[in-house]
């Protein structure tokens, strides 16, 4: 999925997800493709990076396919950003979504996150900015 239609997805997923008190898009900043929320009482600024499916090109869309939504595991609204935000997302049964890795998960060095795999190949990276 394209980021800039992701990360519109992500803000009306947002705007009806409990905890989440303001959500904004950020068209200017060092990010593209970015949007804030608050939390719980906390800004958290995130950013889509897009990648497309082997052999996709940018000039034709990637066609959808929806074969039932993630497997997902619940997080609190204390826990790490970004597992709360992979849990708001598999809660909202994306069929179009296989996966959700969640960066802080894999115990390494490599920030905060989740990517989002899709059936059709494409994939969405949020990161915390």
């Amino acid at each position: 999925m394209r980021p800039l239609d992701y990360r519109d997805r992500l803000v009306d997923l947002l705007k009806n997800t409990p905890d989440v008190q303001r959500v904004e898009v950020l068209d200017s900043g060092p990010y593209p493709y970015a949007l804030a929320a608050t939390v719980a009482g906390r800004e958290q600024r995130w950013q889509v990076i897009g990648q497309l499916a082997d052999g996709a090109k940018h000039d034709t869309p990637t066609p959808p396919v929806t074969a039932g939504p993630p497997a997902f595991t619940a997080a609190p609204v204390t826990a790490a950003p970004d597992a709360w935000l992979a849990g708001a997302i598999g809660a909202s049964e994306p069929a179009d979504t296989e996966r959700l890795e969640v960066w802080s998960a894999g115990g390494g060095k490599g920030g905060q996150g989740v990517t989002v795999f899709f059936h059709n190949g494409e994939r969405a990276f949020i990161r915390l900015a």
